[in-house]
C-alpha cells in the first residue's frame, strides 16, 4: 500500500543503519551447482568466489565483525536490552513505512524476524553505550524551538482503524456486520488484507493530511468521530474506515514540544558519537581475516578531528 498510510520512510533505514541487506546470508546452502544455463551449470564454488571477493561480500564480512563486537562489548559490560525495548523499536519504525511495505522488504532481502531484532538489539546497545556522551541543555532546545518553529507546528490529525479487503462484494459484507455490532477488531483479524494493522484491530494511529491516498484522506478527515463509513476505494482495495478521535492543528511550543525536540537532538548527538564509539571497538580487537580475497573488508577506521589536528604537522613560515 505505498503512500497510503506512512511517507516518511527513511527513518527505518537510518535506524537499521542499513544493515539489513548485510544480514542476509551471503551463501547460503551446501555445494553443488546455484543454476544451469542451457545444460552449462554455474557452480556453487565459482558463484560463492565471485560473491566473496566483490562489494557484497566484503559489506557481510564488515557488518558480520561489527556485530560481533557489538555482541562481546555488552557482554564484557553486562548491558542487557529487553525484549520489550526491542518490540517498541520495531513497532516505531513498522509506523514508518505504509502497512505491509516492512515486511515486503524483509522478504526480498531473506530476512526473518529473528535477524531484524538482532540488529535492533545491537542499535540499542549502541545507544546505551553512547548515553553517557550525550548531553542536551534547555537552552539547545529553546534555540532548536525558536530555530525550527515552522515544522515543528502540527496540521490537524485523524487517529482512525480500517479494515481492507479486495472487493466491494466483501466490503460491503463487512460494514453491515460492523453496523449489525460486530468487533472491529474481531473483524480486522479476520477480514483485512493489510498484515500491518490487522493483527492491531486495523488501528492505524494519528496521522496527518498528506500521509494519505486521496481517497483515504478525504474520508478519514470528513466522517464522524466514532461512525463506520461506507467503503472506500483506492488503487491497493476497498477499505472500512472509522475515526477514532481528532488533534486540532498546533503551534509548538516549549510545553507541548520540548520532549519531542528533546529526543530529537538527543538522536542527532548520538549518531555523531556512533562512529567513534565502532571505531573504539575496532581499534581495541584483535580481528584476524584469513581469506586474501577480503583482506580489504574493513574499512580504514577514521581519525578523530581532534587527533587529526593534533598529528597535523605545523605549519612551514
Amino acid at each position: 500500500m505505498p503512500n497510503a498510510i506512512r511517507v516518511t520512510l527513511g527513518c527505518a533505514a537510518a535506524v537499521l543503519g542499513l544493515a539489513l541487506a548485510a544480514c542476509s546470508s551471503a551463501t547460503a546452502g551446501g555445494g553443488g551447482d546455484v543454476a544451469s544455463v542451457n545444460g552449462t551449470s554455474i557452480s556453487r564454488t565459482d558463484f560463492d568466489a565471485r560473491l566473496e571477493s566483490g562489494p557484497q561480500g566484503k559489506q557481510v564480512l564488515n557488518q558480520m565483525v561489527q556485530g560481533l563486537l557489538i555482541d562481546q562489548y555488552a557482554k564484557d559490560n553486562n548491558l542487557t536490552i529487553a525484549d520489550a525495548d526491542i518490540q517498541q523499536k520495531e513497532d516505531e519504525i513498522k509506523a514508518k513505512y505504509p502497512p505491509g511495505q516492512f515486511e515486503a522488504i524483509l522478504k526480498a532481502q531473506n530476512l526473518s524476524e529473528d535477524d531484524v531484532k538482532r540488529i535492533l538489539r545491537q542499535q540499542l546497545v549502541i545507544e546505551k553505550a553512547v548515553s553517557s556522551t550525550v548531553h542536551v541543555s534547555d537552552a539547545d532546545v529553546q534555540n532548536y524551538l525558536k530555530a525550527n518553529h515552522a515544522s515543528l507546528d502540527t496540521g490537524e490529525q485523524v487517529r482512525a482503524r480500517h479494515i481492507l479487503v479486495s472487493d466491494l462484494k466483501t466490503a460491503e459484507l463487512v460494514e453491515s456486520k460492523l453496523k449489525a455490532g460486530a468487533s472491529f477488531e474481531d473483524l480486522a483479524k479476520q477480514y483485512s488484507t493489510d498484515p500491518s494493522s490487522k493483527d492491531k484491530g486495523g488501528e492505524l494511529g494519528f496521522f496527518s493530511k498528506g500521509q494519505m491516498v486521496p481517497a483515504f484522506e478525504q474520508a478519514a478527515f470528513t466522517q464522524e468521530v466514532n461512525t463506520v463509513g461506507p467503503p472506500v476505494k483506492s488503487p491497493f482495495g476497498y477499505h472500512i474506515i472509522e475515526v477514532e478521535e481528532r488533534k486540532p492543528a498546533q503551534v509548538a511550543t516549549l510545553a507541548n514540544s520540548s520532549d519531542k525536540i528533546r529526543k530529537l537532538l538527543t538522536q542527532q548527538q548520538e549518531q555523531q558519537q556512533i562512529p567513534q564509539f565502532l571505531a573504539g571497538l575496532r581499534q581495541k580487537a584483535n580481528i584476524q581475516i584469513f581469506d586474501d580475497r577480503l583482506k580489504d573488508a574493513l574499512p580504514p577506521i577514521p581519525v578523530p578531528a581532534a587527533a587529526a589536528s593534533a598529528a597535523a604537522p605545523a605549519p612551514t613560515k
